[in-house]
């Protein structure tokens, strides 16, 4: 049974090394992000307005389906960011209850400085995780499916 050890102590490892991942991640999500003008947003507000950009139609239940929060969590978020006039709201065609989400265009700003920011980032990991083979980068998300799968079922999510 050693193969089953060692299956089990890569995926232990594995575990491990997500875990530091999350936690720096969650860290770097609070750093503040220079737009310019001398305004900063954090990483957290960015990763929104990406996400409003990047879709013709958004709504804040989108938003919390999008980053996995509440709406309740999403709802607040969208109205600081309202409230800074990243984004603004509007009533949805035919829905009296979801106000479709848009940016401003501050909000487009950030957008825009968002992209040239990470886009340098996003690059860096593509160029590295193409020395990959395919398959192993398939099971990557494979293992990270399970894990949010998981996650979903302790949330009550599923």
């Amino acid at each position: 049974m050693r193969f089953m050890d060692s299956k089990e102590e890569l995926a232990k490892t594995a575990i491990r090394q997500l875990l530091r991942i999350a936690n720096r991640y969650a860290r770097i999500e609070k750093m503040p992000i220079s737009i310019g003008d001398g305004m900063e947003i954090t990483t957290r507000e960015v990763h929104t307005i990406q996400a409003v950009g990047e879709r013709e139609q958004m709504c804040v239940t989108d938003v919390a389906a999008h980053f996995g929060v509440t709406k309740s969590a999403a709802s607040q978020l969208i109205a600081k960011l309202e409230k800074k006039g990243f984004v603004e709201k509007m009533p949805l065609p035919g829905n009296n209850k979801e106000l479709q989400l848009s940016l401003t265009e501050m909000g487009w700003q950030a957008f825009r400085a968002h992209e040239t920011f990470h886009g340098k980032d996003l690059k860096r990991l593509i160029d590295l995780l193409g020395a990959y083979p395919l398959q192993q980068i398939a099971t990557l998300s494979v293992m990270l499916e399970a894990i949010g799968s998981i996650m979903d079922e302790r949330l009550g999510e599923s």
